[in-house]
């Protein structure tokens, strides 16, 4: 019986869309708002960011780039954890494509349209039970009136009902197998398993496909969701910085620089609750390991692994 990793995370959802055009076509031409003459038929990946090798720092980047027969480029995301820094951010990254294109002295009417899509693993709307947002630039007055050039498209993944989109079945099961398939599933629904292209993603998401150091890759990624989930929820340190570690450095060293013991403290104990080990702790905190275990034991914890 297979064994699947989540596609959601990282390591699987780059695989996926990321080494595979066609299934990222298929993707795209299910969720994104494009008119049947407009449709994706061809498409070549094209280079994203790089940054140091730090877990936490993901959401500076973007997923999967790329761009289609008609010029026009997609910027794809996964976005785990909700913050209201994430609209900003997928602002920029989409702009940034946009400006990118010409090189100097070149037209402006050379300029193809930028599409960004987010998947998110949490909701961000409590307002309405819709979970496909589509934002464009229009007229207040005459939303018929559009400027082309950037539009994006955030589905949030735990509001999504299959039933809502009887008309888009493709859509309807790329998003499903972003929901449903996780390490607990060990029985495929069949609707998923019949289809080509999902098959083929379930194929890449079998544990059996992966290396051990990308199985250790994909286990870092969770702890890194796990300690931005426990800063959100429970950190209580000066400029966060809506969860990245550029933040946490800062708010770590301007809580240590003002004597903000008790936050650091707390920060620490909730690292703790949340199954970090001390390793880890250190290597977030840049605290040494007696003074992890010291802020433990004061705590009522022997600080043992």
């Amino acid at each position: 019986m297979a064994h699947y990793l989540d596609p959601k995370n990282d390591l699987t959802f780059k695989r996926i869309f990321g080494e595979h055009p066609d299934l990222l076509m298929s993707f795209l031409n299910a969720l994104m708002p494009l008119d049947e003459n407009q449709q994706i038929e061809s498409l070549e990946y094209l280079a994203v960011e790089q940054v140091p090798d730090n877990p936490l720092k993901k959401d500076s980047i973007v997923d999967v780039r790329c761009r289609d027969n008609f010029g026009r480029q997609f910027i794809v995301e996964m976005q785990m954890l909700w913050d209201n820094s994430f609209t900003s951010r997928m602002v920029f990254n989409a702009s940034k494509a946009y400006v990118r294109q010409l090189d100097k002295n070149e037209e402006y009417h050379l300029l193809q349209p930028v599409y960004a899509l987010a998947i998110l693993n949490e909701a961000f709307d409590d307002k309405t039970p819709e979970f496909y947002h589509h934002y464009r630039i229009v007229n207040e007055k005459n939303p018929d009136e559009v400027i082309k050039g950037l539009e994006f498209v955030m589905v949030e993944l735990p509001k999504f009902r299959a039933e809502t989109w009887s008309d888009r079945r493709m859509a309807v099961l790329w998003l499903r197998f972003l929901k449903e398939v996780e390490e607990k599933l060990y029985v495929v629904p069949a609707e998923l398993k019949e289809n080509e292209k999902i098959s083929r993603a379930l194929d890449i998401c079998e544990e059996g496909a992966f290396t051990e150091a990308e199985l250790y890759a994909y286990d870092r990624y969770w702890d890194s969701i796990r300690i931005q989930k426990s800063l959100i929820l429970g950190g209580k340190l000066e400029g966060r910085a809506e969860g990245k570690v550029e933040g946490l450095a800062e708010g770590l060293a301007k809580g240590r620089e003002e004597g903000r013991a008790e936050s650091l403290t707390g920060f620490v104990l909730n690292c703790r609750r949340n199954s970090l080990t001390i390793e880890q702790i250190q290597a977030i905190t840049g605290l040494g390991r007696e003074r992890i275990l010291e802020i433990f034991r004061s705590n009522g914890s022997n600080g043992e692994e």
